[in-house]
């Protein structure tokens, strides 16, 4: 399969600087230079008539600088990804940058291997951007498979993606309990484990040893309804459906991150909901997930190292274009003796925590331990009616955001 080129657009107001980058990537096969601009204002200019995936911009320019055209050309094309380029490594600037929606920020002059790995990452980035686009055009224009195949209704299921920048908050724990919360009759939830080397989704409920994602991904392009049903672990106690993750950590490579979106992207036709349970590293499929996610449940604890990654992540949001109002904002295991509230953290953070789930080390502990999650028999407990509160928070995001897409729509 014929990949498509990275569509280059390179504004700098130094010709000579033009001339080297154009030289610099004419060797290169998955990559095209499709035009230069000379100022700022011809940047967006550019930008608009030529419709590149990636912008190389120059920060420091005599009319509009890089960083309010940056701004320009990401709300009028917010799937076109800017690389900033710049003399100086100032973190004011990079930061600046960022906050503008540039997806990388280079030092002039860039390093040949560098410049290209940037280029190729935004130009994956700008790819999926834009079949994501298109794919909710098709969702919009006609659902008739899913209606011929009798799974809900002609809108396109939601994905929820659970994530903690730092490992043991209990992730695994809170994506396996909110989609029993959020799973019944008429909003049917599928369970992903996105963990594919040390997926612990199947022993939290006590299914491992059955199908994983190995059996759907070799697949991905000629998927059935029916298959999938049956591939997927029916855990009966529940009703969830459940994609495990590969029972060996070799097995993770013969999965690819455009397989994995795939199935992810073919179960939002068959369920309401499709929760991601993830690993704390940003691997691509990780990444991926953020990309396709309608909403990110951010799990932080009370622990500073736990509360500092979670800044970064935000801020890392920021940088690939995700709006923060995406992002459910969760403290996990909170304890009322620990003068660190979720008040506090909402204030340092800049951004609200939605829903404190309470410590109850006794009742997580042993639901893990079972292999029975706490949800089925525990839910009146103060940790079940926190769960509870977060499916409640879930879904008035999710309506609020589908609200403002239909009024943007409108407008």
């Amino acid at each position: 399969m014929a990949v498509d080129k990275v569509r280059i657009l390179v504004v700098d107001d130094i010709a000579e600087t033009r001339e080297n980058i154009r030289k610099l990537l004419q060797f290169e096969s998955d990559v095209e230079v499709v035009g230069t601009a000379r100022s700022g204002k011809e940047g967006i200019q550019l930008a608009q008539e030529l419709d590149p995936d990636v912008v190389l911009m120059d920060i420091n320019m005599p009319d509009i600088d890089g960083i309010t055209a940056t701004d320009t050309i990401r709300k009028r094309s917010p799937y076109i990804q800017v690389v900033i380029l710049s003399v100086q490594s100032d973190q004011n600037y990079m930061r600046k940058a960022m906050l503008a929606g540039a997806r990388d920020f280079l030092t002039k002059p860039p390093l040949g291997d560098e410049l290209i790995s940037a280029i190729r990452r935004a130009g994956e980035m700008a790819h999926a951007e834009r079949a994501k686009g298109a794919q909710q055009q098709i969702s919009a224009v006609s659902g008739s498979q899913n209606v011929a195949a009798g799974y809900g209704s002609v809108s396109k299921g939601r994905v929820i993606t659970v994530y903690s920048p730092k490992g043991g908050t209990g992730c695994t724990t809170i994506a396996v309990n909110l989609a029993i919360a959020l799973n019944n009759e008429d909003t049917r939830v599928a369970l992903v484990d996105a963990n594919l080397q040390f997926g612990d989704v199947a022993i939290f409920v006590n299914e491992q040893g059955k199908n994983t994602i190995l059996e759907l991904a070799p697949r991905v392009d000629e998927l059935e309804p029916d298959v999938v049903e049956e591939i997927l672990i029916n855990h009966g106690a529940s009703g969830l459906r459940i994609l495990a993750a590969p029972q060996r950590p070799e097995m993770a490579d013969k999965i690819s991150t455009d397989q994995f979106s795939k199935v992810v992207q073919y179960l939002q036709r068959m369920y309401a909901y499709v929760v991601v349970d993830t690993s704390h590293i940003l691997s691509d499929v990780v990444l991926s997930m953020f990309d396709i996610s309608d909403a990110i449940v951010l799990l932080t604890t009370q622990e500073i190292p736990s509360i500092k990654n979670a800044r970064l992540f935000l801020d890392l949001l920021q940088t690939m274009g995700v709006a923060k109002e995406r992002v459910v904002f969760v403290m996990n295991r909170y304890d009322k003796r620990i003068g660190i509230t979720p008040e506090r953290v909402s204030e340092n953070l800049k951004h609200e925590i939605s829903v404190a789930v309470p410590l109850d080390e006794k009742i997580v502990i042993t639901a893990v331990n079972r292999g029975v999650p706490f949800m089925l028999d525990n839910k009146a407990q103060p940790v079940g009616r926190g769960i509870l509160s977060l499916a409640e928070a879930v879904r008035a995001r999710l309506t609020a955001l589908e609200s403002e897409e239909e009024a943007s729509g409108k407008r």
